[in-house]
């Protein structure tokens, strides 16, 4: 029998079949575009995340070559490398370990007869003095509180130790270059630390000793650990062999009762995703050189669940050879744009009585503003972090080009004191100085390089909450006392850099620098009356010597500490 249908239904039939098609459409498009600007703007962050890991990691082992060139400078001739002197070697080590107390305040040095003296910074004024005059000497401990200052409290403790057969000792005795040794469990502290040694010279080019400092690696394990990723995601640092060195989500050093410490391999840290990226990374480098710069892809992680994933290899000439990972299931960046999908079919059945042509209206609409976001996710990718996102719409739609634009201006600005952040910095420096080179007159442009002084005597005598303050308010005099045409960013904890652009030349320049360490030598009495005693400041002239971004800020920080030791001696 032939079914015939009325008017209305040959109208409604199609007209609902339409929206609803329509709607389907629209919600496919959503996902898919949102599918892949997730995939964009999560590359991007994994990428982000795992560069300011490598900077924290940096940052945190740098001041380990100072100590060791203050310690014992290169090329010169006169260094103490016996004990006769004790006083010079004391003195040498009390400034070495003076320059960066955390993580750096344990130094000490051994030669080749057997002798060894050290020295370990529990204060700005207080230290223990260690030394033994032979392997089979009893070690004399003493408590002296100044460089120069007499040594109280003695202290004898039997037992032989020959330094010569320790592995920071030996490593280094046979190396032109200065050394790393492999991460351990320090005995005292029950924390993970690594050394930083190199060997010393007389004047003849012969071996004497080696001189050595500890890094510890608690402060990087709390920095990792303080990183915000997502919900499930995790970061951590590792050994190519798999034993952790911190992370985000579990313990680096298994602690048992009355048994030795233990460090923790990543198969066995009981997190299976963890576990998945470290197996992932290893299989990696197992087919492929480097890497010379940060990976990132997608991989299935535990249970075939999608990761996204990306690692650096941290490598260095010392030895250094560490693995940077973070790794993020796929869905914590998903749920949004599933949740966006499920509101736009609700949406499209409920409209089944819209008109068509307000249905094409509204497509048009969404199709033009996700393409935006979509270019603007695609500028992002390609390190221009200040793509402008052209979505004026509402909805959620607007609400994500919103929390892109957010997402960019974190990207570009240190949190804390509102400036500029390294990252931005470094690019702007880098395209400015491309700018110079083209161009004929090549406009002369400058850095510098700003640290505080004592900064660390504020956070250790009066707290990091004041420190933070009187960060924020050493940013605030940065932007009174600069130009609008300058750039003013926070480099790394109590450092900044200001690219001044233009100048006239360096008079003009160390004119603007006067300026600046008059305003910051200006007293805090409401935050830090007695503690905070202004800055130094290192200035980098462009047109000069240097052949890049890092290169400038390199001899602006030069420049600021040969400033700073001017001013101390």
């Amino acid at each position: 029998m032939l079914v015939r249908f009325s008017l209305r239904q040959w109208l409604t039939v199609p007209y609902v079949a339409l929206v609803l098609g329509v709607a389907t459409l629209v919600g496919a498009l959503s996902y898919r575009t949102g599918s892949e600007v997730v995939d964009s703007l999560s590359n991007q962050l994994l990428l982000e995340t795992v560069a300011r890991i490598e900077q924290a990691v940096d940052r945190h082992l740098l001041g380990s070559a100072a100590v060791l060139e203050t310690a014992f400078p290169h090329g010169l001739s006169t260094s103490p490398t016996a004990f006769e002197n004790q006083a010079a070697l004391r003195a040498r080590l009390w400034a070495a370990t003076g320059l960066y107390t955390n993580p750096n305040n344990h130094a000490y040095y051994g030669n080749e007869a057997g002798q060894l003296a050290s020295l370990y910074r529990r204060g700005p004024d207080l230290a223990d003095w260690m030394t033994r005059m032979g392997p089979l000497s009893p070690r004399e401990s003493f408590t002296v509180r100044s460089i120069d200052g007499p040594l109280t409290d003695t202290r004898t403790s039997p037992g032989p130790l020959d330094a010569r057969t320790r592995p920071w000792y030996t490593l280094a005795k046979t190396s032109p270059t200065l050394v790393w040794t492999a991460v351990y469990i320090d005995a005292l502290t029950n924390d993970l630390v690594v050394t930083r040694a190199k060997r010393v010279l007389d004047a003849r080019g012969q071996m004497q000793g080696v001189v050595a400092t500890d890094v510890a690696l608690t402060r990087l394990n709390e920095f990792v650990r303080t990183l915000s990723i997502s919900e499930h995601g995790l970061a951590f640092i590792i050994e190519t062999k798999g034993e952790l060195i911190a992370s985000s989500r579990t313990p680096n050093v298994r602690y048992a009762t009355g048994q030795p410490s233990t460090r923790i391999n990543a198969v066995a840290s009981g997190d299976p995703l963890q576990q998945a990226a470290y197996e992932t990374v290893s299989a990696w480098l197992q087919t492929h050189t480097g890497p010379e710069a940060p990976v990132s892809m997608r991989v299935n992680g535990p249970e075939g669940v999608a990761v996204q994933l990306a690692f650096s290899r941290l490598r260095d000439d010392a030895g250094l050879d560490w693995l940077v990972v973070v790794a993020v299931p796929r869905s914590d960046f998903m749920r949004d744009v599933s949740a966006n999908v499920v509101r736009t079919a609700a949406i499209g059945t409920g409209a089944s009585v819209a008109a068509i042509a307000l249905g094409l209206l509204i497509l048009n609409w969404l199709s033009a503003d996700l393409q935006h976001l979509t270019e603007a996710a695609r500028r992002v990718g390609e390190g221009h972090l200040d793509a402008v996102v052209n979505v004026r719409g509402r909805g959620t739609i607007g609400e994500l080009a919103q929390t892109f634009r957010q997402m960019q201006l974190r990207l570009r600005t240190d949190a804390l004191t509102g400036l500029h952040n390294r990252e931005w910095l470094m690019r702007t420096l880098g395209d400015r100085l491309e700018r110079g080179r083209r161009q004929a007159d090549q406009q002369p442009f400058a850095v510098l390089f700003i640290d505080l002084n004592k900064f660390k005597a504020i956070n250790d005598t009066l707290g990091h909450d004041v420190g933070d303050r009187v960060l924020v308010a050493t940013a605030e005099r940065l932007r009174q006392a600069t130009r609008s045409s300058d750039t003013v960013a926070r480099y790394a904890g109590d450092e900044f850099v200001v690219l001044l652009d233009p100048v006239a030349d360096r008079a003009v320049a160390e004119q603007i620098r006067d300026k600046i360490e008059q305003a910051l030598g200006e007293p805090l009495p409401q935050l830090a009356p007695k503690a905070f005693r202004g800055a130094s400041i290192g200035v980098a002239l462009f047109p000069g010597t240097a052949v890049d971004a890092e290169d400038l800020v390199r001899q602006a920080d030069a420049d600021m500490y040969r400033r700073k030791i001017s001013a101390t001696y």
